[in-house]
C-alpha cells in the first residue's frame, strides 16, 4: 500500500500534469515551469504519455511510437527528488525525449522497425542515449522508422507505416519519420534520429521542424544499428532552434585533436545572418513541374535570410549532379556493417541480411531495396574503390567552391516535392551533398504548401561549422516564425467534439444542417434534413471554399441526387478545418427551383 506522503506526490503529480500544457512547450519552458515548482519532470512525462495515449493508436493514429519506457515515471521522480536536493544537472535534467528506436537501449528492445529483431535488448545503450540520460534526460519512448533505417518513407515489418501528423494520408518521411511525427505531434520535448541520406532532415522538413545532420564525427554512431558506417550520422530533431541546441550540446561526441567543442546554446543569437554569404545551389532544385510550388516557398525562405542581412549567391554549378551520381556506399557497406554490429550482440536474434530476407522477416515495401543489399559487392569491391574515390572528389569540389566564393552557406530545397501519398514514392530528393561530403547541413521549416504541407530549407555548411549553422538557423526562426503544430494533435483539453447547427430557408423549403467535427481526426460528420421541396426539385449538396467574391470551388459532395434526409462524414484537411473554423467554408444546395437554387448554409461553429 502506497505511503500517505505517496500518494499526496501521486495526486499532485496528476493535477500538475492537467495543469501545465506540453503541447509546444519548449524544453526552457518547461525547466523554468519546474524551476518555479508549476510541473515535476513525473508530471511532465504523465502529460506526454496521455498525448501518445490519445493520438498515437486513436485519433489520427500516427503510429510513431514503437516501445513506451515502462520505468519513465520511476526516473523522473528520481529525477525530481535530485533536483530538490542537488539543483538540475542542467537544460535537459527531468526533460522527456524520445529515440529512434535503432540507439541501442539497454532497458527497451531495439527492433530497428524489423520484425527481425522484436525482443531484440542490446548489451549497453547506443553512446548517446548515454549521453542523453546523464544529461539528465528521460528517456520517454522509442520511436517507428523505416526498417532497418533503409529508406525515407518510415514503413517497416514490425509496426507498419507511420503517419504525417499534418495529412496521415502521406508519409512522415524517413528514415527518422518515427520521431519526426512523434515530436511533430508534442509526444515528447525533442527526439534523436540518425541521418545516412537524409534521414533526419527530410522527416524535419515534413513535419515543420528544425534538424540537424552533424559534421560526420562530431556526434557517435556508437551503439546505432549502422546502415553504412562511413555515412551513418546521429542527431535531433525538434521543434525550435534551441531545443535543437540544448540537445546537440548533450550528445557531441570527442573531437579530433584540436578541434573547438561547439557550443549550441552560447550560438542562439539574432542578428547572426548579417553579412553572411548564402549560396544558392540552382542544380538542387529542380525545374519539374511537381517541384514548383515547393520551389517558390523555398525561394521565398532564401529572400528571408536576405531581409535579415544575409547575401544570397547564384551558384549555377551544373557539374553537381554529374559529381553527385555514384558517391553513396550504402548498398555497398549495409550488409557488411549490420553483420559486424549482430555479430557484437550475443542475444541477437539473426546475424545478417540475408537471414532477415531468406526469413521473410522483413516489409515487402524492402523487398526490392534488401535484394539489391543483400546483392552489394563490398568494401573489397571495385565498385567501392570508385565511390570513395567519388566522395573525395565531391568534399573538394565543395570545399574549394566555398573558398573561392567566400560562402558561409550553400542553401537549396530539402526535398523539391510535397511528401508523397502513402504506398507512392517520394521524389525530389536532395540529401546526397551532406552525406556524401560529410559536411553538416541544417533543415528549417520554410512555410506551407497550399494544402498545408510542411517545407523545409536547408543550409550547409563548411566541416565543424555546425554551430555557425544553429546560429543561422536561429536568427531565421525568429524572424520566419513557420512553426504550426498539427491541427490533428491539438492541446488534450480542445479535444472535445465541435458540434452545432445551422438552417436555411426559401419560400416554403427548410434545410436543416447538423454538423459534428472531431478535432483528432479533422472528420467532419454531417447530417442535412430538406423539408418543403417539390418532389426531385433537390439536385445535389456540396461543401465549398469561400473564394475572393464569397463564391468557390466546392470541396467535397454531399449529395448527388434528391434527398429528404442524408448523413455522411468528410475528412478536412488542416487548412480547410481553419477555414470552417473562421467561417471560410459554406453547404451549397443545388435545385430547380428558381428561389430554392444556390441555397447557402455557412458551416462555421456557432459561438
Amino acid at each position: 500500500m502506497k505511503s500517505a506522503c505517496a500518494l499526496v506526490f501521486c495526486a499532485l503529480s496528476l493535477a500538475q500534469a492537467q495543469s501545465f500544457e506540453v503541447a509546444e512547450a519548449s524544453i526552457a519552458d518547461q525547466q523554468r515551469a519546474m524551476a518555479e515548482g508549476r510541473v515535476s519532470s513525473k508530471a511532465l512525462v504523465r502529460a506526454y504519455l496521455d498525448r501518445i495515449a490519445a493520438f498515437d493508436q486513436r485519433g489520427p493514429r500516427l503510429n510513431a511510437i514503437i516501445t513506451l519506457n515502462a520505468k519513465a515515471l520511476e526516473e523522473a521522480e528520481a529525477l525530481d527528488r535530485e533536483r530538490a536536493a542537488k539543483g538540475p544537472r542542467g537544460p535537459l535534467h527531468g526533460i522527456p525525449v524520445i529515440v529512434k528506436d535503432n540507439y541501442g537501449t539497454a532497458d527497451m528492445q531495439t527492433t530497428a522497425g524489423t520484425m527481425a529483431l522484436l525482443g531484440f535488448v542490446p548489451s549497453s545503450d547506443a553512446v548517446q542515449v548515454r549521453q542523453l540520460r546523464e544529461a539528465g534526460a528521460v528517456i520517454l519512448a522509442k520511436s517507428n522508422l523505416h526498417e532497418l533505417a533503409s529508406g525515407i518513407t518510415t514503413v517497416g515489418s514490425a509496426f507498419g507505416q507511420t503517419l504525417n501528423p499534418y495529412d496521415p494520408s502521406r508519409h512522415p518521411g524517413g528514415s527518422s519519420g518515427g520521431t519526426g511525427a512523434a515530436i511533430a505531434a508534442s509526444f515528447a520535448a525533442a527526439g534523436m534520429g540518425s541521418d545516412t541520406c537524409g534521414s533526419i532532415r527530410i522527416p524535419a522538413s515534413v513535419n515543420n521542424l528544425v534538424g540537424l545532420r552533424p559534421t560526420k564525427g562530431l556526434s557517435s554512431i556508437t551503439g546505432i544499428v549502422p546502415l553504412s558506417t562511413t555515412q551513418d550520422t546521429g542527431g535531433p530533431l525538434a521543434r525550435t532552434v534551441a531545443d535543437l541546441a540544448a540537445m546537440l550540446d548533450a550528445t557531441i561526441g570527442d573531437l579530433p585533436t584540436g578541434q573547438a567543442r561547439p557550443k549550441f546554446l552560447d550560438a542562439l543569437k539574432t542578428g547572426t545572418l548579417k553579412g553572411a554569404r548564402i549560396g544558392v545551389l540552382e542544380p538542387l532544385f529542380g525545374d519539374a513541374s511537381d517541384d514548383a510550388e515547393v520551389i517558390r516557398i523555398v525561394r521565398a525562405g532564401i529572400q528571408a535570410l536576405v531581409s535579415e542581412g544575409a547575401i544570397a549567391v547564384p551558384i549555377p554549378m551544373p557539374e553537381l549532379l554529374a559529381a553527385l551520381d555514384g558517391s553513396s556506399v550504402i548498398a555497398l557497406e549495409f550488409k557488411e556493417d549490420l553483420a559486424a554490429y549482430l555479430a557484437g550482440q550475443p542475444t541477437a536474434p539473426v546475424h545478417s541480411l540475408d537471414e532477415i530476407v531468406r526469413g521473410g522477416l522483413s516489409h515487402a515495401a524492402l523487398e526490392a531495396n534488401f535484394a539489391l543489399r543483400v546483392a552489394g559487392k563490398g568494401r573489397d569491391s571495385h565498385d567501392y574503390k570508385i565511390a570513395m574515390a567519388k566522395r573525395t572528389a565531391i568534399q573538394e569540389i565543395i570545399a574549394k567552391l566555398m573558398e573561392d566564393q567566400k560562402l558561409d552557406a550553400l542553401a537549396y530545397p530539402t526535398l523539391r516535392r510535397k511528401p508523397a501519398r502513402i504506398d507512392e514514392p517520394q521524389g525530389g530528393v536532395t540529401c546526397q551533398l551532406s552525406a556524401s561530403t560529410g559536411f553538416p547541413a541544417i533543415t528549417m521549416p520554410a512555410g506551407f504548401t497550399g494544402d498545408g504541407l510542411p517545407v523545409g530549407l536547408e543550409l550547409l555548411g563548411r566541416a565543424w561549422d555546425d554551430a555557425k549553422l544553429v546560429g543561422y538557423a536561429f536568427a531565421y526562426e525568429q524572424a520566419a516564425h513557420h512553426r504550426r503544430a498539427p491541427a490533428r494533435t491539438p492541446a488534450l483539453s480542445a479535444l472535445r467534439p465541435i458540434t452545432w447547427q445551422t438552417k436555411a430557408s426559401a419560400g416554403n423549403a427548410t434545410v436543416l444542417a447538423k454538423f459534428r467535427l472531431d478535432p483528432g481526426t479533422n472528420l467532419l460528420s454531417y447530417s442535412l434534413t430538406a423539408t418543403g421541396f417539390a418532389e426531385g426539385d433537390l439536385l445535389a449538396a456540396s461543401v465549398h471554399r469561400k473564394g475572393k467574391d464569397e463564391n468557390g470551388p466546392a470541396i467535397a459532395v454531399i449529395a448527388n441526387h434528391s434527398f429528404s434526409n442524408v448523413e455522411g462524414a468528410l475528412t478536412l484537411s488542416d487548412p480547410d478545418r481553419a477555414k470552417l473554423l473562421a467561417g471560410g467554408l459554406y453547404l451549397r444546395l443545388a435545385a430547380r427551383g428558381k428561389d430554392t437554387n444556390n441555397l447557402r448554409l455557412p458551416l462555421k461553429p456557432s459561438e
